[in-house]
């Protein structure tokens, strides 16, 4: 029965996205690749309506469906073009394509096991369907990026979970390699349309991607489905075409930020080629913001930036910091190679980036040769397009996108050899690729770790063994997120410094390291965990007794590492002996990073302010007191890493006037504060944690281990090196 809900939830998406592309493209175009990837456009927007109306159910999805295919019921015809293959090369072809094609088949269906597949894009929509449509999410930035891919998953979702999903992306590889092929017999290229389609296929990235509850594979799909449209339109310059164009290029955002090319690819197009330049543009320009605006107006009402987790610069918000971005997008530029000359051969044959495309992707220099004819140079311009955003992250399923039009100018290029040698020499790198790209292939020249295809699970895909032993082998902590499950009450939130694969928990899950909040709380928990991390240092200024309006404490930015943050714990003024009593009038400003500075001035030793950027010079701390106070000291609790910071003191005079007023204060370590593990513990259970979820690897966990009583939590639950405390 399982299996059956699985396949019904998918073929139902796939059949409700055909239909609505035959709606919106009638007899313009009828192939039904197109098809289906202009109606997942649609059909993705008209889920984020249900959801944002919050009424995601089965119910309504099936009403949904029903009505859309009975409209299209008309129109569900699909020509086929008269140019055709047949012989014995068709039929080899067809039996490497049917090969790979039941591997893929047997993979998607089986229980979903892919990083990010388990970890957000299927957590999300889990979310999603439990809570029956979005709600505000501001502690986790993966909940900020675009979904539109999500969207097709949540429709499938609601029927066949996650192998649904799963099934939901392999069809859109089929759409992509069926236009592949469409493409060569349109252009008079069918042999070298076909092969080109197959090096797609086989590639051992774009089958795990593909396999997997992924995005990639939609991205590469989408943006050859706006590459012919484009053509299609400049051929017939149907209305109809731009309007598809406009909607496919919006999709292309919609699905992945990276692909946001898309849209003025599609406007510079049109533009070009448009004898009505204006009124053409603003068609694709209209149609593409359908697709674009309810992201951006989402983020916007909810995160305060249109495009999070990215330009926190530019949008200053509590929820992102920008140092975070900064080296989270650094680590994706480069992720652990000593130099970029590493890439050429990890993308194509080693796999340590995520994957690999195959070793004969390492004749990619020879699609250059493809200028030389029009489709070529047309291919190679796209190429550029949907390659151009991937040295920001350097990942090897980040090269999907351009790869088709890369593998169509390479099989192009070989076919213009004169003679039979090129199409000889073709089919020879086809089969090559063919054999090493198989799965059981691929480690005896990859990396053992390399994220690829393991053995055909036909038994789980049927479900006919059970999908726990599966999971429990294949996906990492799952053994921790069944422990969740079992020893934690629903509506339970759990702090992790791991990426849990959250898509099989219906607890809320807070990952260090995916918002500022949360990686607060984890800076709070290794307080009580670490001697070095208590806040332990104290800075004092001493000035001539005078009258003040504000005080001012400004970074100069010397002698702090680059990668540092400005913390402050608690900061305390002085007249005499006594302390400033902190009043209501008070008005307190931080600069870049203002959310959070109440937390200087709370009186507690485990709550803290924190800079929010790297440490530069000019930031600063300013307490305005609302009248004129008499004040000759002030003193920054922090922690013992903070000691070097540069920090000057200024204050400004009832006439209105800054000055400086102690250019340097002087250092001095205090005690650890008494009770300070049971203080954290009770400050993350303030902050909404329920559990804290530990492993062997994590800062702390030998310590909450030793010191359990003191820290007044209970042990609940160990699952394979993974500890589950309740905070009291």
């Amino acid at each position: 029965m399982q299996a059956l809900l699985i396949l019904f939830g998918a073929l139902f998406a796939v059949a409700v996205s055909l239909a609505c592309g035959r709606l919106l493209l009638r007899d313009a175009v009828p192939d039904p690749g197109i098809s289906f990837v202009c109606g997942a456009a649609v059909l993705s927007v008209a889920v984020f309506a249900v959801a944002a109306a919050g009424v995601v159910y089965a119910p309504v999805f099936v009403c949904l469906g029903a009505v859309v295919i009975w409209s299209a019921r008309r129109h569900l015809r699909f020509s086929q073009s008269k140019r055709r293959w047949r012989g014995p090369a068709f039929y080899a072809f067809a039996v490497l394509f049917l090969a790979y094609f039941a591997v893929y088949f047997i993979h998607a269906m089986a229980p979903e096991i892919s990083p990010d597949g388990t970890a957000y894009h299927l957590s999300l929509v889990a979310r999603y369907l439990r809570e029956h449509g979005f709600h505000r999410i501001t502690t986790n930035m993966y909940a900020s990026l675009s979904q539109g891919i999500e969207m097709l998953f949540l429709f499938a979702f609601a029927f066949g979970k996650h192998s649904a999903a799963a099934l939901v992306h392999l069809a859109f590889l089929l759409a992509l390699v069926w236009q592949m092929a469409a493409y060569g017999r349109r252009t008079g290229f069918p042999f070298a349309g076909v092969c080109a389609a197959f090096l797609v296929f086989a590639s051992p990235v774009v089958g795990i991607d593909g396999a997997s509850a992924y995005n990639d594979v939609a991205v590469a799909a989408i943006a050859f489905t706006l590459f012919q449209l484009l053509e299609l339109w400049q051929a017939g310059r149907e209305t109809r075409l731009l309007v598809a164009a406009g909607l496919v290029a919006g999709f292309a955002y919609a699905v992945k930020y990276s692909a946001a090319l898309a849209v003025p690819y599609a406007i510079g197009y049109v533009g070009w080629k448009s004898q009505h330049r204006w009124r053409d543009m603003a068609i694709v320009a209209g149609c593409a913001g359908v697709l674009i605006v309810p992201w951006l107006a989402k983020n916007w009402l909810w995160v305060h930036n249109p495009v999070a987790p990215f330009f926190n610069q530019l949008f200053l918000n509590p929820y992102v910091s920008t140092s975070f971005e900064a080296e989270y997008s650094e680590y994706l530029r480069h992720y652990e190679l000593s130099g970029l000359r590493e890439l050429p051969l990890q993308v194509t044959t080693y796999g340590k980036l995520s994957g690999l495309l195959g070793p004969v992707f390492l004749l990619a220099p020879l699609a250059l040769t493809a200028a030389f004819r029009r489709e070529g140079r047309r291919l190679l311009v796209a190429s550029v397009v949907f390659g151009a955003a991937y040295f920001l992250n350097i990942g090897a399923r980040f090269l999907i996108p351009p790869l088709p039009f890369v593998a169509l100018a390479i099989a192009l290029a070989l076919c213009s050899v004169p003679g039979s040698t090129g199409r000889v020499i073709l089919a020879a790198v086809v089969l090559i690729h063919a054999y090493l790209s198989w799965p059981s292939r691929v480690p005896k020249y990859g990396k053992d770790d390399a994220w690829r295809l393991r053995g055909i699970p036909w038994r789980e895909a049927l479900r006919i063994r059970s999908e726990e032993a599966y999971l429990e082998r294949w996906v990492p902590y799952y053994d921790a997120v069944r422990m969740i499950e079992s020893a934690t009450p629903q509506g339970s939130t759990v702090f992790t410094s791991e990426p849990i694969p959250e898509a099989y928990t219906s607890r809320q899950v807070l990952v260090e390291y995916q918002a500022t909040e949360n990686q607060v709380t984890g800076r709070t928990f290794r307080m009580g965990a670490r001697p070095e991390d208590a806040p332990t240092a104290r800075l004092h200024f001493s000035f001539p007794r005078q009258t003040l309006r504000a005080i001012r404490v400004v970074h100069t930015g010397a002698g702090v590492p680059v990668a540092a943050l400005w913390k402050i714990h608690e900061l305390r003024i002085f007249d005499g002996d006594r302390e400033l009593p902190r009043r209501p009038e008070w008005r307190l400003r931080a600069r870049p990073y203002a959310w959070g500075i109440q937390n200087a001035f709370d009186n507690s030793p485990v709550t803290f302010w924190i800079s929010g950027d790297r440490s530069r010079p000019g930031m600063y701390v300013q307490v305005d007191f609302g009248r004129e106070e008499n004040a000759d000291a002030l003193d920054i609790e922090t922690t013992p890493d903070q000691w070097q910071a540069g920090l000057t003191l200024d204050g400004q005079t009832a006439s209105g006037e800054w000055k400086s007023i102690a250019p340097a204060g002087s250092q001095t370590e205090e005690g650890r504060p008494l009770g300070l593990r049971r203080a954290v513990a009770s400050e993350l259970k303030r902050r909404g944690i329920d559990y804290l979820l530990l492993f062997d690897q994590n800062v702390g966990d030998d310590d909450l281990r030793r010191n359990t009583e003191q820290w007044g939590v209970r042990l609940v639950g160990t699952a394979k090196g993974a500890r589950l405390y309740q905070l009291p």
